[in-house]
């Protein structure tokens, strides 16, 4: 089916022949995203590689969020603290084994430096909010002790306090303890004992300093990474980012699946706007795999943090763009194909309650209960009756169609026109090598 533009208020918007869901979103531009300086970025960048930011100096940001991995892990829940190597071929290290499986997927990293990013993690417990300290909501007993420029920057300085991420446990080293006793802010706090790591390292000291920052703390660390996962990991030159600029990006059956998407589909319903992502949460009754977030091995999602009915098991709406390189999907990676949860959300009751296993990909050296809550009936139908989106009855060609759409969602480059990776860090710590062509 053939598209058409038609001009608003000096503006190009595009519509579908087809579309019920309204217009398709503007061009994203330069000033959609956070804007840094090159040095931040490549501080940014060797912080991002660094292992120093981990508890026991052996694991780093990109270990889960790898560029070769689709800035991601390849894994359906990671293996943190306590594994070697990276993607698929990472595997448990018997001399420091880890306690349990990371219980959420690791997610990419694609255009989180874009200005309307101010929801993170899968339940959103970190978020911009007027009403807390600096502007920035964070879990309770991790409020911001000083002023960041995005959420993003905030959501950074968390998973450094994650015993089973990166952290590690109590008797392991001196961050690890801090944790353990919730001794996370102020002096002696977690967060200060990274920082003095950071400023103890001479080449360290000495570009921060240069940016006008003599005294390291938490914050400059995670506005550092946040300058480089903004600006690394933009992905705004795909199919559909050149076909929505006016120029010939798509094929006929990605502009077919196009109007599916935006139509008979209702797949914008929640995947709206720039990045296909409402930033709001909601409850498609994927199944439960892996330890869980709480001692019951469930995940309540949203519901855990604002503790309200309706938010149970609800979760963050994923952005969809590079959706092709960021496998496997879902909060917990329960589905390795792409095609695989695009037919559970046709019906979301049918998928939960046909659950095949071995969608998973799961490290297979770890000794885990991944299934308890899927073996308890009552919570599968506690995650059932909770399920908010509607049936979508598509034929295979129009799943075909979508498909092909979610293809044009890629921006190839994205990731390989930056810094890309350090041969070294200023730590001198090893690095993580690149993973092995799937």
């Amino acid at each position: 089916m053939k598209s058409f533009k038609l001009g608003v208020f000096g503006a190009s918007l595009l519509y579908s022949a087809a579309a019920v869901a309204g217009p398709l979103p503007a061009p994203i531009e330069d000033a959609d995203f956070h804007q840094f300086p090159p040095e931040l970025v490549e501080l940014g960048r060797d912080l991002f590689f660094d292992p120093i930011l981990s508890g026991n100096k052996n694991i780093a940001c990109a270990t889960c969020h790898h560029p070769s991995l689709g800035t991601s892990d390849a894994m359906s829940l990671s293996v943190g603290e306590g594994g070697v190597g990276l993607g698929e071929s990472r595997r448990v290290d018997m001399g420091n084994a880890p306690k349990a499986r990371i219980p959420r997927n690791a997610p990419a990293l694609f255009n989180l430096g874009a200005k309307e990013y101010t929801v993170m993690f899968h339940d959103g417990r970190t978020a911009k909010d007027r009403h807390a300290m600096f502007g920035i909501r964070m879990p309770e007993g991790r409020t911001l002790e000083r002023p960041v420029v995005s959420a993003l920057a905030a959501q950074n300085i968390l998973p450094i306090l994650s015993p089973d991420e990166m952290s590690g446990h109590p008797g392991e080293n001196d961050v690890a303890d801090a944790v353990a006793a919730e001794r996370i802010m102020g002096d002696g706090g977690a967060w200060d004992l990274l920082a003095q790591r950071i400023d103890s390292i001479t080449e360290y000291q000495q570009r921060f300093d240069a940016l006008g920052t003599s005294e390291i703390h938490i914050t400059d660390i995670g506005t550092a990474l946040s300058a480089f996962i903004g600006s690394e990991f933009r992905a705004t030159d795909s199919p559909f980012d050149r076909y929505l600029r006016g120029e010939d990006g798509m094929s006929e059956e990605q502009l077919a699946g196009m109007d599916l998407f935006y139509g008979k589909a209702r797949c914008s319903t929640c995947h709206s706007g720039a990045f296909q992502t409402d930033h709001n949460f909601h409850a498609i009754g994927l199944p439960q795999i892996g330890p869980g977030k709480d001692d019951y091995a469930s995940d309540a999602g949203r519901g855990m943090i604002t503790g309200e009915p309706e938010d149970m098991y609800r979760f963050r709406t994923p952005t969809l763009r590079n959706i092709s390189m960021t496998g496997p999907y879902g909060h917990n990676g329960a589905y390795a194909n792409l095609e695989d949860i695009v037919r559970h959300h046709l019906d979301a009751v049918k998928g939960l309650a046909s659950y095949d296993r071995s969608k998973a990909v799961l490290a297979k050296d770890m000794t885990a209960d991944d299934w308890k809550a899927m073996d308890d009936f009552d919570e599968v139908m506690r995650i059932a009756e909770a399920i908010e989106i509607s049936d979508v009855a598509l034929v295979e060609d129009e799943i075909a169609k979508i498909m092909s759409f979610l293809g044009a969602l890629t921006d190839k480059d994205a990731g390989k026109r930056g810094l890309g990776t350090p041969n070294s860090v200023p730590s001198g710590l090893p690095l993580d090598a690149a993973a092995p062509p799937s």
